[in-house]
């Protein structure tokens, strides 16, 4: 059985999708109960598990041989890193107590940045998700995507709405970014081919792109002219609280963005895989 962990997700509920097409069997394991039923119209068996209840995990990835993990991110946790270990340690019990030969996790571009001792933020769980499971004989594989093309989406109403499309990064920056459902489906095709060795793969778009190459690509699909306009340094952390962020989400996402807007937050080069979606492609679907 392939049990797929945060299963609602945009990566998560599109692994299963994918996967079902396929009719691979596929065990979604859910948060929320309310949002069980759309993973059972894709056939999925699906558990409920809160990922900080062992023994609710225990139960979900009892009967797994393939487990795909994620680190939650929800903005409103007021110990950002230290709730990661506490759900990554329940993972590796739930793991050591089933019958789960591979593992396959979600990690991030940037997560290696934390061997130049510097704080980086919510990359910094990306890398403890990446050295959690060290102690386990099985594989491994560790997924490093870019910047997903959907996180320009939460501006797309004020874009819309004003034409103007904020940023926290430099209006020309140019960094890699992909599209999560490709992520999604490169890690069904890994499921099904099936995981024999451990390894770590980086994934890039086609291409690079900066805030005003996304304001253009928005502006074609939503036929009005976008703007980009960058958020100022000393009003990122008032903008992230009216998101609804607690102050450790805030603190850690600042971090890491940081690392971005200077340009610091490359992929390390190791293994990298371009995926096919484009920028434009992306937003004709989703806009």
């Amino acid at each position: 059985m392939n049990i797929i962990l945060g299963a609602t997700g945009q990566v998560g509920s599109a692994i299963v999708g994918f996967l079902r097409k396929k009719k691979v069997n596929v065990k979604a394991v859910a948060r929320n109960a309310e949002k069980a039923n759309a993973l059972k119209e894709k056939g999925a068996e699906v558990a409920i598990a809160d990922y900080f209840d062992l023994n609710a995990l225990n139960d979900a990835v009892r009967d797994g041989e393939l487990i795909f993990v994620i680190t939650p991110e929800t903005g409103q946790s007021d110990n950002v890193l230290g709730d990661t270990k506490r759900i990554l340690e329940n993972y590796r019990k739930a793991i050591e107590n089933s019958g789960v030969k591979s593992i396959i996790g979600l990690s991030s571009g940037g997560a290696h940045l934390e061997k130049y001792q510097r704080d980086t933020g919510n990359l910094l769980m990306s890398n403890v998700l990446e050295h959690e499971f060290l102690s386990l004989p099985i594989n491994q594989v560790f997924i490093r995507p870019s910047y997903f093309y959907s996180n320009w989406l939460m501006s797309a109403d004020v874009a819309k709405e004003s034409g103007i499309l904020p940023s926290f990064y430099p209006t020309d920056l140019k960094i890699e970014m992909n599209s999560p459902i490709d992520v999604a489906e490169f890690v069904a095709n890994k499921i099904i081919a099936g995981i024999d060795k451990s390894e770590l793969i980086e994934l890039a778009g086609p291409e690079q792109y900066s805030p005003n190459d996304v304001a253009r690509e928005m502006a074609k699909s939503l036929d009005r002219k976008v703007e980009t306009q960058e958020i100022p340094r000393e009003k990122w952390d008032e903008t992230l609280k009216s998101f609804g962020f607690s102050d450790d989400a805030v603190k850690n996402f600042v971090k890491m963005t940081e690392l971005v807007a200077e340009g610091n937050a490359k992929l390390e080069g190791k293994n990298s895989i371009s995926l096919k979606s484009t920028l434009g492609d992306y937003f004709q679907g989703h806009l």
